[in-house]
């Protein structure tokens, strides 16, 4: 795996290092002992798996309280998506920046995001999956999110009006 850094410090696109032979190929999607060595959480307590039937379907911004706070590795398996991360950690030299990559199932990226950090997505095409790994166990009570359109953050997302729940519609404005 070849770890790129991103703009947003501890958040890092991933790439694949594939062996390949006439059957196709082999590629390391995990391993502990490489996350360790960056000082990233290598412990995963959770995956989840996020279908989107429409393209331009957008989810987020999210996160998880202290002390719940969770770093994530995203991968989409089916279809593409434009995922975002939002630096919420007060004192980081980008807090507030925001980030966004394409992750699909032809490039075969994944993102590591850091706890702190808001995360989202939004669909390129429709049928799009997520598979997630998660070092912490779900919590409502945790949950917490910022708005896909807040003007702090001034995301520019791929696809005007978006198809969104309305809990991601209706999260306040930040104030940094």
């Amino acid at each position: 795996m070849k770890f790129v850094p991103t703009p947003l410090g501890g958040a890092y696109v991933i790439e694949l290092e594939p062996s390949f032979d006439e059957r196709g190929f082999l590629a390391r999607s995990w391993s502990a002992e490489d996350f360790k060595e960056r000082g990233l959480a290598a412990k995963m307590a959770q995956c989840s798996i996020s279908f989107n039937t429409r393209k331009g379907t957008l989810r987020g911004m999210h996160y998880q309280s202290e002390p719940h706070a969770e770093a994530k590795v995203v991968r989409c398996s089916a279809g593409a998506m434009y995922d975002v991360l939002v630096d919420l950690r007060r004192g980081s030299p980008t807090y507030c920046r925001w980030f966004g990559v394409e992750l699909s199932a032809d490039n075969r990226k994944l993102l590591y995001v850091p706890e702190g950090i808001g995360h989202g997505f939004q669909t390129l095409t429709n049928n799009t999956e997520i598979f997630y790994q998660i070092s912490q166990d779900y919590r409502s009570d945790a949950s917490r999110g910022v708005r896909w359109n807040d003007p702090v953050f001034a995301i520019d997302w791929p696809i005007a009006n978006p198809i969104l729940s309305e809990r991601d519609r209706s999260f306040p404005d930040y104030t940094p």
